[in-house]
Parts: C-alpha cells; structure tokens; sequence
C-alpha cells in the first residue's frame, strides 16, 4: 500500500454548502459518504429523472465488467482511473487485484472527501500497488506526471475515464484531454469510457435542473460524441453502445431498457 501522491497532500478542504457530482453519485448508488446539500441536489434529480439510480447502477457495473476483461482477458496489469469518484463496491482495485494480485492502480479525482476517504482505495494487495491523487482531469499532464511515480508509462496501461467528462463544458477540450493521456500511453493499451447521453429527453431536462443546484454543471453528449473519443483506437465488440449493452452478465437489477448512458472499450494499437 502506497500514501497519497504528492497531487494528493494538498490541504483537505470540504465545502459541505455547494453539491458535487462524486457526492450525488455517491448518495445515489447507497453510500453514506455525502452531505444533505448533496442528497437535496440528488432528490431533486429523482423527482425529474427517477432513472438516475438506473444509470448509477448500470454504469458502474459496466466499469466491473470493463476492469474484469483488461485483467482478465487483455492482460492489463496498470489502471489509471480519472474521476474515480468515492470508494463504494467493486472499486476498480478490487476487481483488477481480484483477477491479477500484481497489478498497480492510482486513482484521480478533485473532490477532497474522495481524499479523505483515500486509505479505502489504497487497500492494495502485497504484490501489486495503489496510488491517490488529487488533480482535475483538465490537467492531464500534471496527472501524467505523479501517476508516473506508480505506473510505468512503457508498459501497457488502461485509462478509464468513467462518467468524468461530462463535467468538462467544452467539448474540443475533452477530445483534447483524451488524446493527450492517449498519446503518453504506449501500444497495447486500452481507453475504457463513458458518458450520459442525450438520448432521454427527462434525463437531460434533469441534468439542466442540477447545474441550477450550484454543482458543477454536466453535460449530456450524443452517442456520436462520444464515439469521438475513440478516434484512432481500436474500438472492441460492441462498440459504443448503453452501458446496459456492453458484454452484459446477470446483475441484481435484471435487463432494463437502455439507459442515457453509453461507453466502450478500445485498444491502442
């Protein structure tokens, strides 16, 4: 087990009077870690879009089922996984050092309860490694650079970016940001990805009624948008679809509708 990165040891500041969207999630898939500005912003949701529990549900089952085939099947044994949000269950290291023991996980997000709470995420196996760092996926190169102290950049690494760029506005700057984590990783490694969509006219009325909560504003993309984030990858089976379609397996919540939800797995070739 490894400390918090040096991104990580800034001074832990929690503004418990603004929501935020690591909190909600948080609140929403039936954790405790969050504050009642978070649980009134997440309620307001619900009462818009009650599918939102859906999509918290399937999403990060898709993100257990995205990590068990890079351990499992692709071979991945380092996981850089941007906006990871707060520890729940299936946390990306459960999953990677369930399958391969040896394998090295840092994790990045900007929330500081998601630092407070970083010891859960840094439970590692003795023969792998788990790192914390405290940065905004808007800085790739900063989060480059203190992942480096974890994870070998020669070696085959899966970039996740589950549900983080939503919550960047403009859309040219995610490609960008997408491209340059890419271009810093060598062949042979993966870009696991998604993002709400805008496919549900409810769920997008209910993400304009959150940006009025005073929480950082998310922004639901079409399906081809977020295809673009695959350019120059080799995109597997299925390709960009729901997250609810993504090579599914049986689930406590049964086979729903599709949700405004979609993402995919590529290889870098």
């Amino acid at each position: 087990m490894s400390g918090p990165g040096g991104a990580g040891r800034a001074v832990v500041d929690i503004d418990s009077t603004v929501p935020h969207s690591a909190r909600i999630w948080n609140w929403l898939l039936g954790g405790k870690d969050n504050y009642p500005v978070d649980r009134e912003a997440g309620g307001r949701v619900l009462q818009v879009f009650p599918g939102m529990v859906d999509i918290a549900r399937h999403s990060r089952h898709m993100l257990t089922r995205a990590v068990r085939f890079l351990a499992q099947d692709a071979g991945i044994r380092q996981f850089l996984d941007i906006g990871t949000g707060l520890p729940t269950v299936n946390n990306t290291h459960e999953v990677a050092q369930g399958m391969a023991p040896t394998s090295r996980i840092v994790y990045v997000d900007n929330d500081p309860l998601v630092l407070v709470h970083a010891e859960a995420l840094l439970t590692s196996t003795p023969e792998g490694a788990t790192d914390y760092i405290q940065a905004d996926v808007r800085d790739p190169a900063l989060i480059l650079r203190e992942a480096a102290k974890t994870l070998d950049f020669s070696r085959p690494t899966a970039l996740m970016l589950m549900g983080i760029l939503g919550l960047v506005g403009d859309y040219d700057e995610t490609r960008s940001i997408v491209r340059r984590l890419t271009a810093a990783l060598p062949s042979g490694s993966y870009l696991a990805l998604y993002d709400g969509t805008d496919t549900d006219p409810a769920y997008v009325t209910a993400m304009h009624g959150h940006a009025k909560s005073g929480a950082v504003p998310y922004i639901p993309r079409s399906p081809q948008a977020i295809a673009g984030y695959f350019e120059g990858l080799e995109l597997l089976d299925p390709g960009v679809v729901p997250v609810t379609r993504w090579r599914p397996d049986p689930n406590p919540w049964g086979a729903p509708a599709d949700v405004a939800c979609w993402g995919g797995v590529a290889r870098k070739p």
